[in-house]
C-alpha cells in the first residue's frame, strides 16, 4: 500500500514538472516587450554645386631662379641691395671698382682718335697723289702704296672701336645689375672682397615669385581626366595650406610632365600663379587640388550616411512611413565629411547618418537629436521587420 502510494506521488510531480516546462516559453514571450521604432539620427540630402576635384602634394618653385656672378674681376666697392629686398630688372645690386676699366676705355678712345687722325691724313695724301698721277707727276706704285696705307688705317681704326667697345662693356659689367624682378636672398660678400671673373661664385640669388609655379603629382590613372579637363578649357588648380583647409591661392595648369615616373606610378603637373600678395613661397609645400569640373545641383549626402555592402555603396534612406530602406548609391566623390552621389537618392531624401548598425530593411526608426551609446541602453542585436530582436 506504501508503495503504491509512493508510486502515485512520483507520477503526480513528474505531470507537475512537464506542465511547467511546457508552458515557460509561452509565458516568457508573452511578458516579453516589443521595442518600438529604432533611434536614428538622420540628415536630409541636398543639391547643390560641386566641384570635382584631384588632390596632390606639391611643392612652389620660383619662375625664375638666377646666381648673380661676376663677368669681369675686382673688388667690391658698393652693395647696393638689402637680403630680401624687392629689386627690378636693371637695379644696381653690387658694384665693382670701375677705375681699371675706365682707364682701359679712356686708352682705346685715345688709340681710336689718333688712329681717325692717321687715316685722315692718309686719305688726303692718297688723293694728292691720285691727282698726280693723272699728270704722270707721280708714279703708280706710289699710289698704290698710299692705298695700302689707308686700309691698314682703316682696319685700326675699326679694330680701335671694337676695342672701345670692349672696354666699355668691362665698365658695364663691373656694375652688377639684376636680370630679373624679384627677391635678394642672403648674400656671400662683402664690400671689399676680391671677386674673380668666370669663377662661377654665387654672390647673391635672386628668385621671381611673380608669377611663380607649382609642382605636384597625381597617379597616372587621373591623367586621362586631366587632359580631357584641358581641351574643354583652362584647368583651375587651387593651393592649400598644409593643413589642406586654409586657401592661399588660386592658379591655372600649365603642363602635364611629358613622363610618368615608374618607380611611383605618378605624373608631375605644373601650375601657374598669379602670386601678388606673395602667399606663395619657393620651397613650400602645399596640397594642390585640381578642379575638373563643377557639377550643378549634384545630390550631396553626409559622408557617415553612406555604407558598403556586398552589391558595393548604400544608404539608408527613410521612407514615408518612417521605415529604413537600403538604397544603392554611387558615390562620386567625398570631400569634407561630404559625399556627392548618383543614383536614385533625390534632394530632400531623410537619410541615416548615425544608427545603421542596428537596422535592417523596413524596420522602423524615430529621429532624434541625440543618440546614447547602445552600449548603455540598447541591444546590439540588428532589430528584424518584425520589430522584435
Amino acid at each position: 500500500m506504501f508503495r503504491l502510494r509512493l508510486m502515485l506521488a512520483l507520477l503526480g510531480a513528474a505531470g507537475l514538472g512537464a506542465a511547467l516546462y511546457f508552458s515557460w516559453p509561452e509565458r516568457t514571450k508573452a511578458a516579453r516587450p516589443v521595442p518600438g521604432p529604432v533611434p536614428v539620427m538622420a540628415a536630409k540630402a541636398e543639391a547643390k554645386d560641386v566641384p570635382i576635384i584631384l588632390r596632390g602634394l606639391g611643392i612652389v618653385t620660383a619662375f625664375n631662379t638666377v646666381a648673380v656672378t661676376s663677368r669681369v674681376e675686382g673688388a667690391i666697392t658698393k652693395i647696393n641691395f638689402k637680403e630680401g629686398q624687392y629689386v627690378r630688372t636693371g637695379d644696381l645690386l653690387i658694384q665693382l671698382d670701375p677705375r681699371p676699366f675706365q682707364a682701359a676705355l679712356d686708352q682705346a678712345s685715345a688709340n681710336l682718335a689718333k688712329d681717325q687722325a692717321t687715316l685722315a691724313n692718309a686719305k688726303v695724301d692718297l688723293s694728292r697723289y691720285s691727282s698726280l698721277l693723272t699728270h704722270s707727276f707721280a708714279p703708280e706704285q706710289q699710289v698704290a702704296t698710299q692705298k695700302t696705307t689707308v686700309q691698314q688705317t682703316e682696319a685700326a681704326v675699326q679694330s680701335d672701336e671694337a676695342a672701345i667697345k670692349a672696354a666699355q662693356l668691362n665698365v658695364d659689367y663691373a656694375a652688377l645689375r639684376s636680370p630679373i624682378d624679384g627677391v635678394t636672398g642672403i648674400r656671400h660678400v662683402d664690400i671689399g672682397n676680391l671677386i674673380q671673373a668666370n669663377n662661377q661664385q654665387n654672390l647673391v640669388t635672386i628668385t621671381q615669385i611673380e608669377p611663380i609655379y607649382v609642382i605636384f603629382t597625381l597617379p597616372e590613372v587621373d591623367i586621362d581626366r586631366v587632359r580631357q579637363a584641358m581641351k574643354e578649357g583652362s584647368l583651375k588648380v587651387e593651393a592649400y595650406a598644409s593643413d589642406d583647409k586654409r586657401k592661399l591661392s588660386e592658379g591655372v595648369l600649365d603642363l602635364i610632365d611629358n613622363a610618368v615616373d615608374p618607380t611611383t606610378g605618378t605624373v608631375k603637373l605644373k601650375a601657374e600663379f598669379e602670386n601678388a600678395d606673395q602667399t606663395l613661397w619657393p620651397g613650400q609645400f602645399v596640397n594642390a587640388h585640381a578642379v575638373l569640373r563643377t557639377v550643378k545641383d549634384g545630390v550631396t549626402i553626409p559622408a557617415a550616411a553612406v555604407q558598403t555592402g556586398p552589391n558595393g555603396a548604400f544608404t539608408y534612406k527613410i521612407d514615408d512611413e518612417s521605415k529604413a530602406v537600403m538604397q544603392p548609391i554611387t558615390v562620386v566623390q567625398t570631400e569634407e565629411n561630404l559625399a556627392l552621389v548618383s543614383g536614385a537618392l533625390k534632394a530632400g531624401d531623410q537619410v541615416i547618418t548615425i544608427g545603421q548598425f542596428r537596422l535592417q530593411p523596413g524596420v522602423k526608426v524615430r529621429v532624434e537629436d541625440h543618440i546614447l551609446d547602445a552600449g548603455q541602453t540598447l541591444s546590439d542585436a540588428p532589430v528584424g521587420t518584425d520589430g522584435v530582436q
